[in-house]
Order: C-alpha cells, then structure tokens, then sequence
C-alpha cells in the first residue's frame, strides 16, 4: 500500500502519527506542507474525499488569529483559499492510502486500516 502523511514535522499529533505507523512497521512518505506546500487539485482531492469542514483546523491558532470577518461565512472556495494560502490551518495529520484519505490521528483507525 502506498502511504503519504501531510503535515508539519513538529506538530505533536504528526509525531505520534509517525511513531505509530513506524511501530507498526508502515513505510510512508512524508511530506512538509509547510516547506512544500500543497497545490489545488491535491486540495480539492481531500475535499472531494472528506469535506472541508473536516479539512479546515477551526481550532488552530492560525485561524483563530483570523480577523473575525475572515472567519465568518466560510464555505468550500474560502476554506480552500485559507488553506491554499495557509497550509497549517489544514488539520493534521493527512494520510492519503491507496483506499482513500484520512484527517487526524486515532490509533484504532490506523490499526483499522493497517491491521
């Protein structure tokens, strides 16, 4: 199975996120979203995946930090556009799998899906 995690290397759950798929002996790629950033159709892949209420970290400080009016009336362009232009306000981790895309980190889904 092909694994690639998206994140930030110093974000906790990422580096739990690591430690277990590494534990379970899962080789993945990684990649920096921080450093590489994410282009629009990967984007429009994980909404058309799982949402983007799902994608979009509301209770992340980066968007918190968003004026009030930014925050309001948020739908599927402007979240894109917030996370296009702001990748840490994507939660992490992303764990795109030859069956599909996972947001965040439970290790019974991961034990789930690589059991």
């Amino acid at each position: 199975m092909s694994v690639t995690m998206y994140g930030i290397p110093n974000c906790d759950t990422i580096k739990k996120a690591r430690t277990w798929l590494g534990a379970a002996g899962v080789a993945f790629a990684f990649h920096d979203y921080k450093k590489a950033g994410i282009d629009a159709a990967t984007l429009d892949r994980w909404i058309d995946a799982v949402g983007w209420e799902v994608l979009l970290n509301r209770a992340g400080t980066t968007f918190r930090k968003l004026p009030e009016a930014e925050r309001q009336g948020v739908d599927r362009e402007r979240a894109k556009a917030l996370m296009l232009a702001q990748p840490s306000m994507i939660k992490r981790p992303v764990l795109v799998h030859d069956d599909g895309v996972e947001v965040g980190f439970k290790p019974e889904r991961y034990a789930a899906l690589f059991g």
